[in-house]
């Protein structure tokens, strides 16, 4: 067998012992669900007549608040699954299982890819629950079976971006509590973005923060391709930031490791 075919076998071993983990202690997965369920319901219920009243630009006119909201939402999944990967990092690293692993003949690729294949796995799901909920409370998206393929394509690059990432978080982090809190800010960025009132509501400076910071094209990109609303040059920009995200947290959760194997 090859050097490669050994990675890509050590890394599926590691993907299943990391689902296997999810299936065991579900109470992560759990969580990611639960928070971005909770906002929408808040936000379709609580605010959703005051906030749909006052966006002109909102795919029904205004009149549905669920349809503007809800791509909003659904992108904050995506980004709520980057705590469950530097959490499940953190874990490995203190409770010392690398080391036993770094004493065996297994890729060292694997545990790293184990962990972010594994976590995109459980963010998509979570994903696919929240787009569950969100239809059952009255989302109604008009994207075509192509839409809804490129809207999940730009969901799994998000993902996979911010799971490289957090992995860096989790390499780095000294307990497991402050891995999960780490990671928070790209959880709640969106808000200071497009994903519950446009940009053009907002003031000044903050306005300027929202247009330009990397979830607004996200969420524009997203309404678009579910709700039929413009997305000019979004989906350039939000690819650009993917591509982006994923090398530097790449190269970081690499280098991070390295760093670990010589203490």
């Amino acid at each position: 067998m090859s050097t490669l075919t050994y990675a890509v076998s050590d890394s599926m071993t590691m993907l299943r012992r990391n689902l296997k983990h999810a299936l065991r202690y579900p109470a992560m997965t759990f969580s990611v669900v639960a928070m971005p369920v909770m906002m929408l319901l808040l936000f379709n219920y609580a605010f959703g007549g005051a906030l749909g009243a006052g966006i002109s630009g909102a795919p029904t006119g205004g009149g549905e608040y669920i349809d503007y909201v809800a791509p909003g939402i659904i992108l904050m999944t995506a980004t709520a699954g980057a705590v469950m990967t530097a959490v499940g990092v953190c874990v490995d690293m203190t409770e010392g299982i690398v080391n036993r692993f770094r004493t065996m003949s297994i890729s060292r690729a694997a545990f790293l890819t184990g962990h972010v294949v594994g976590s995109v796995i459980q963010t998509l799901v979570a994903v696919a629950l929240v787009i569950g909920v969100a239809l059952a409370i009255g989302f109604r998206p008009d994207a075509s079976p192509v839409e809804w393929i490129a809207a999940v394509g730009l969901l799994t690059l998000l993902a996979l971006a911010l799971t490289w990432l957090s992995a860096g978080v989790g390499l780095v982090a000294k307990t497991p509590e402050s891995a999960s809190n780490m990671p928070l800010p790209l959880t709640f960025l969106p808000f200071l973005g497009s994903a519950i009132v446009p940009t053009d509501s907002m003031p000044t400076g903050l306005r300027w923060f929202a247009e330009y910071q990397p979830f607004t094209p996200f969420v524009e990109t997203l309404r678009g391709l579910l709700m039929g609303t413009e997305i000019g040059n979004s989906g350039y920009i939000a690819l650009a930031w993917c591509a982006g995200l994923t090398l530097v947290g790449y190269f970081w959760a690499r280098s991070a490791f390295g760093r670990t194997a010589k203490r």
